[in-house]
């Protein structure tokens, strides 16, 4: 099934349906913006993967109901509440939900918590109605599983918020292997998203006895201390603040996230969409509410891994850890800047494709780093992981961002050495002088740090 992608007509066409022509002009009002690209949703994965530009992005011609409009993968996965865990990822005995051999493709609705959670109403209709969003704009799995989702009881202050699709068992992967993740198209699915922070979380939170974390003050703290209305004990009246943040197409064709400058006026910013979260199951658990199981820190399984270079024609390696892998995915997110420092990234669900792959020791086929930690590269880059604290909830939680930066630094001149056959001493140097080490995110309790090795820097290393 395919859809040709968006002339600048069809796409003003979308968001006057999604949002409603009042909604679409509050939206619209006079943005202009800095030539910005953004990465390229094409109905075409193939000239996705290949293209090393920053291409426009393109809409679907609809709102992508489940299983309505292109599915790019053999496989086609939904999000319905028996396809999903809420705030929580599988464990290693987890029964699947597909089945797919290894080097296949799989096409994913993932659905965004945002709209669905407890301190916006638990009701996706409503809360999106309120930001001028029609019925029939809403995704179908998003009110289901907001009104019908009970595999678990929710807990708000305790379980993780992310809705996670999965587990996909891939043929062949046994414990010491690697997945290779291939993202092969990103699709959003609605015209739309969410930013929002929450209090005694994010960069500037709240510390649990009430103080200012180190390095700020108690004025300084986001959401304002005294909008915090946690004592009620109903998150609807905790004071958590959400932006609706609606899409339109900016100067040269690129679609933007859009947000209100002041009484007047907006900012536009450019939708660079991303899965946050793509892991495999990492922990044993005898309950699906486990902490270790919670979906907010990643571990060395992946997960809420949150690095926003992992974009179409990007490729994630995992390490197995068990049979089949068990492959997950939730957390879609338009567009997010490193540190995500609000708490979330601007949240919006994501049909997404992925090819998965299974590599085994000494296959050649992937950094030799991946057999034991995350790594990632794009078109134009290696990307080294590094976490503060990757296993998880296990033994109290860590989120020194000296930590992760230590260990992306090692993973680099690991991979440095081992794969592309650098001197160690020179290897550092090289790091020193000339890769980006970039905060992947500071609000999932593990907190992460990535480093950017251009591929173009290597590129006559066979002929010296």
């Amino acid at each position: 099934m395919n859809t040709s992608a968006m002339d600048s007509g069809d796409a003003r066409e979308l968001l006057i349906s999604g949002l409603g022509r009042r909604g679409f002009l509050r939206a619209a009002t006079a943005v202009t913006t800095a030539g910005a690209t953004a990465t390229l949703l094409s109905n075409d994965p193939a000239q996705a993967a290949e293209s090393t530009k920053a291409p426009i992005t393109a809409y679907p011609k609809e709102i992508l109901q489940p299983g309505k409009g292109p599915v790019h993968g053999k496989h086609y996965l939904s999000s319905l509440p028996e396809q999903v865990r809420w705030g929580y990822v599988p464990s290693l005995d987890s029964r699947p939900v597909l089945r797919m051999r290894s080097g296949e493709t799989v096409t994913v609705d993932t659905v965004s918590h945002e709209g669905l959670l407890e301190d916006q109403g638990r009701d996706p209709a409503a809360y999106f109605k309120g930001h001028g969003v029609p019925a029939d704009q809403v995704l179908d799995d998003a009110i289901a599983i907001a009104r019908d989702y009970t595999r678990t009881t929710r807990n708000f202050d305790v379980d993780g918020p992310h809705v996670v699709t999965g587990p996909i068992h891939v043929e062949e992967a046994q414990p010491g292997d690697v997945l290779k993740i291939e993202i092969l198209s990103l699709l959003p699915r609605v015209p739309y998203g969410v930013v929002s922070s929450r209090h005694g979380k994010g960069a500037l939170a709240r510390q649990a006895g009430g103080s200012a974390p180190a390095g700020i003050t108690l004025a300084e703290v986001m959401p304002p201390v005294s909008t915090d209305g946690r004592s009620t004990a109903d998150p609807v009246h905790y004071g958590n603040v959400s932006v609706f943040t609606p899409v339109r197409r900016g100067g040269a064709g690129v679609l933007n996230g859009v947000v209100p400058l002041g009484t007047s006026g907006e900012v536009a910013f450019p939708l660079k969409p991303h899965m946050g979260m793509m892991g495999v199951a990492f922990a044993s658990a005898d309950a699906l509410t486990a902490p270790v199981l919670n979906s907010i820190p990643p571990t060395l399984g992946g997960g809420n891994i949150d690095i926003n270079r992992l974009q179409q024609g990007a490729t994630l390696y995992l390490p197995v850890f068990a049979e089949g892998a068990l492959f997950y995915t939730g957390d879609p997110h338009m567009a997010m800047g490193n540190g995500e420092v609000a708490l979330t990234a601007m949240e919006g669900s994501l049909r997404t494709t992925f090819r998965l792959t299974v590599c085994k020791q000494g296959s050649g086929e992937v950094p030799s780093v991946a057999f034991h930690y995350p790594f990632a590269e794009t078109p134009d880059a290696w990307v080294a992981v590094g976490l503060s604290d990757p296993d998880g909830s296990q033994n109290g939680q860590i989120n020194d961002l000296n930590i992760a930066m230590r260990r992306a630094v090692v993973n680099a001149l690991d991979f440095l050495e081992h794969d592309l056959g650098m001197d160690r001493a020179v290897a550092y140097a090289y790091l020193s002088a000339a890769a980006d080490f970039e905060v992947s995110q500071v609000v999932d309790r593990t907190v992460g740090v990535h480093g950017v090795i251009e591929k173009a820097h290597f590129a006559d290393r066979h002929h010296t």
